[in-house]
């Protein structure tokens, strides 16, 4: 249940007109009466007599009959309560105490008050209705409605209990705006699933997503063919800018532009500046030098992330607000990199985490400035292909990210943001899908390397695994993931590691009895931290070479040293 207080305004007989018209895509349906202030109140939806300026002179009678000097201005107060889709239809009578559920929680007619304002509640659709009112009461005084979107809020969700519905979480003013009914039925009508909104929410997203100045953000709206306005002041600044898709008119033909605040608090210009360092030596220090491809993009982004999820679990809230408003251009870079097997699930991803980004926790300037950084290098080293080292990094990314998200769930959660936390929960399983197909080749590959192992290193590797990790082993080695970490493993005691100090490193970093598959997490820890080819057949084609090449267990190696851990010779 969904209750939204409108801009007040000054005319009542425009509203009413509205309520009762055709709408402005025809999308008003049988507009009714389902409840006033006094039962007798003329319906012009089923009255053929009653007349829309017999119900506003009725609504208006307290207005009109005070002296011209102590009318209020704008004395027409309008909520709209909306269910959710998968709620039930309810029943006009249903509807009827929902309106005076809410007009006595708000303060418009609190219960029992024969002399507060005067209002009526039409419905117009069935998931909808829409509740008039006007600011004086009978006695002539203003009606107390301090904090009534609130109230309404509260209310709302009492009323969900009460009737079985939907729970929705409750929000903090922070939210993105939703898009209208008429943009809706706009959509609709075009056979579009998005309303242009929407739409350009993505795509300015998008364009901010590692973008380092503010020419550089522009350039990237009108590379993705959106139109732009910027609002210039006298001295050549740039107060703030309006975008329209090209394809998006009015009815006289002209763009339909929205401003950046309207599509999110967070994209208005001076939020978007935030994001950016605030001098250039700040700058200078705080970009790394660029990478040189999609997989180099992914480890950098990798690393960027486990740092970020140290700062979530140990830094400031505003410090923390900042990695988790940088995150989400991270997951928006990601997803507009990706290959077509992982992309619809990351975009999805991207969308759900976008509402948990910011919260009323205001992010520390400054602060966040390496995921901004892997952003951007995602983004500027362009697609990855959807197999080898791009697509083993994919998997790596997405692994991390995932732990990130539900780390900014978790904190969310203790801030009491039931909003954020939620849609940060639907970014992880959107995550946590995408992964098999990132990484279901690359498993596959190190599995059968672990399966071939000789018998004597796969009993070693195991006997490493106890040593490190004595109370998580045995899930681990019956994991169907196993062999793909002995395999890791073994690279990693190829490569010089001692395994048992990487494990025992790799599983006191973050907590590891709660993943699905801690065998899968390990592997990417494992060949993060060892730094080893994302990809297993990367690595192959170095053995192949002969670089790092060791014996296998039982013979001497041919350097005349002992590998490190390696395993007892059998006598």
């Amino acid at each position: 249940m969904i209750p939204r207080i409108h801009k007040r305004g000054s005319e009542t007989i425009g509203l009413i007109r509205y309520l009762y018209g055709p709408g402005t895509h025809e999308e008003h349906v049988d507009p009714h009466l389902v409840a006033a202030f006094d039962p007798l109140t003329p319906d012009p939806g089923r009255d053929p007599q009653a007349t829309y300026g017999q119900l506003q002179r009725l609504l208006d009678q307290p207005v009109n009959a005070l002296p011209a000097g102590r009318r209020p201005k704008k004395h027409v107060w309008h909520l709209s309560v909306r269910a959710s889709p998968e709620d039930p239809i309810l029943s006009d009578d249903d509807w009827a105490a929902i309106a005076r559920r809410m007009v006595a929680a708000t303060g418009i007619a609190p219960d029992g008050d024969d002399a507060a304002c005067r209002w009526a509640a039409v419905r117009h659709a069935d998931d909808h209705i829409h509740i008039i009112a006007t600011l004086v009461r009978d006695d002539g005084r203003r009606p107390r409605l301090h904090n009534e979107a609130r109230r309404a809020q509260a209310e709302a969700r009492a009323i969900e209990a009460d009737y079985n519905l939907r729970r929705v979480t409750p929000g903090d003013g922070t939210a993105a705006k939703r898009p209208t009914s008429a943009e809706r039925h706009k959509a609709d009508h075009r056979g579009q699933q998005r309303t242009p909104r929407e739409g350009l929410r993505e795509a300015v997203r998008r364009s901010v997503a590692g973008a380092a100045s503010e020419e550089e953000f522009f350039d990237r709206l009108a590379a993705a063919g959106l139109l732009i306005r910027r609002r210039i002041a006298p001295s050549g600044d740039t107060l703030g800018y309006t975008v329209a898709l090209p394809g998006d008119r009015n009815a006289k033909g002209e763009p339909v532009f929205y401003s950046g605040s309207k599509l999110a608090p967070d994209l208005s210009l001076p939020r978007i500046r935030e994001r950016w360092p605030q001098t250039s030596e700040d700058n200078a220090s705080s970009v790394l030098p660029s990478v040189t491809g999609p997989a180099s993009a992914r480890r950098r982004a990798t690393s960027a992330a486990w740092q970020a999820l140290l700062v979530i679990d140990h830094g400031e809230d505003g410090v923390i607000a900042a990695q988790i408003a940088a995150t989400g251009e991270v997951l928006d870079a990601l997803a507009q990199t990706s290959a077509a097997h992982t992309r619809h699930e990351l975009r999805a991803a991207a969308t759900a985490y976008e509402r948990a980004s910011r919260s009323h926790v205001r992010a520390a300037r400054g602060h966040g400035q390496a995921l901004r950084q892997a952003a951007r290098d995602l983004v500027h080293s362009g697609p990855a292909l959807g197999r080898g080292e791009d697509g083993a990094t994919t998997a790596m990314v997405i692994d991390m990210l995932f732990f990130l998200t539900v780390a900014a769930a978790h904190w969310h959660a203790r801030k009491q943001h039931a909003q954020q936390a939620e849609a940060a929960h639907r970014a992880a399983a959107h995550l946590r899908a995408a992964y098999p197909a990132a990484a279901g080749h690359t498993m596959a590959l190190l599995h059968q390397q672990g399966s071939r192992l000789a018998p004597s290193w796969q009993r070693h590797h195991a006997t490493v695994m106890r040593q490190a990790l004595p109370t998580l082993a045995d899930r681990i080695l019956a994991e169907p993931g196993w062999p793909a970490l002995a395999a890791t493993l073994d690279e990693a005691r190829t490569a010089g590691h001692n395994t048992t100090a990487l494990l025992t490193q790799a599983a006191a970093r973050r907590e590891l009895d709660t993943a699905e598959g801690m065998s899968d997490v390990l592997v990417w820890r494992l060949r993060r931290m060892a730094s080893l080819a994302a990809d297993p057949q990367n690595a192959q084609g170095q053995r192949a070479s002969g670089k790092g090449a060791v014996p296998s267990p039982g013979r001497p190696a041919q350097t005349g040293t002992r590998p490190t851990n390696s395993a007892p010779q059998r006598r």
